[in-house]
């Protein structure tokens, strides 16, 4: 095996880290894919004999790109608070092949990752890759250009968001039932039932995309959601179960053409967030369009 052979196999086997770094940082496959891209350019054009640690080297290479693409991100931002559903990692519920599996393996939580978005870009990095993925904030502080304890600052600011949300629940089965208990309300026009399986302070965030800004908006608390839920119930009809991040979600398809991909977020069993992505072009680009 010559040394070409020897550097890309030893890229291929950091690869699927990677770019679990770049999603977590990013929330969104394509851009994780570019920053991965980017890390294998930039060893090519390195002297890769002079790096002791490889996997080290990498991780501070996409991180750094992460940053910039997070800091051009913001700069491009007209509105402050831009309306994103972060790019879901859609898979079957019948047994996910092994590709869709992996994917899976890759996700996080919706609802963590529109936390994540939230955050400053120098907040995110420091939090992902100490917290997740145990980079010690020596190395976090060298990328940001700050100290060590200012590092940790930022770490502890995303830590005190992220543990203020409700952690969701882990059992597939029992997130299915209250998914389907509320489309059943949603189809009956059943108000009383849909607040019942919404949590008092429930947010939906739906993302049309640009063409389709008006239905581009959040709504917040029990009342408003099942009050726009009962509105698309002539949408219901045609329910596809998937898993998205690892939680229950459904694609709606009417007249044999998807019009949306809802995921659903679940805490003490009641719904606290419903992420619906309705840009055709993103859909399309998940294969669900």
């Amino acid at each position: 095996m010559d040394e070409r052979e020897l550097l890309t196999d030893r890229f291929e086997a950091e690869r699927a880290r990677l770019h679990s770094v770049a999603y977590r940082l990013l929330g969104s496959i394509a851009d994780a894919d570019d920053a991965v891209q980017e890390a294998w350019l930039r060893l090519n054009r390195s002297d890769a004999g002079e790096i002791d640690n490889l996997a080290a080297w990498l991780t501070t290479v996409v991180a750094r790109v992460c940053l910039n693409m997070l800091r051009s991100r913001n700069t491009r931002r007209e509105e402050p608070l831009d309306l994103r559903v972060p790019d879901p990692v859609v898979v079957d519920e019948d047994g996910p092949d092994p590709e869709q599996e992996a994917l899976l393996a890759d996700s996080v939580g919706l609802a963590l990752l529109v936390v994540l978005d939230s955050l400053a870009p120098a907040e995110r990095l420091a939090f992902v890759l100490h917290d997740m993925f145990a980079v010690p904030f020596d190395d976090i502080a060298a990328m940001l250009d700050r100290s060590p304890a200012a590092t940790r600052q930022l770490a502890s600011r995303a830590r005190r968001r992220v543990r203020g949300e409700p952690a969701p629940d882990r059992d597939l089965g029992r997130q299915r039932e209250i998914v389907d208990a509320f489309f059943a309300a949603t189809r009956d026009g059943d108000f009383d039932a849909l607040v019942a399986v919404l949590d008092p302070d429930v947010v939906l965030r739906s993302d049309g995309g640009p063409t389709r800004p008006r239905l581009t908006f959040q709504l917040r608390g029990a009342s408003a959601v099942a009050g726009s839920a009962r509105e698309f119930r002539q949408f219901t009809g045609t329910l596809r179960p998937v898993v998205v991040n690892g939680g229950a979600g459904v694609v709606v398809a009417t007249q044999s053409r998807t019009f949306c991909l809802m995921a659903f977020t679940i805490s003490n069993g009641r719904i606290t967030q419903v992420d619906v992505l309705i840009d055709p072009d993103r859909l399309a680009a998940l294969g669900i369009g």
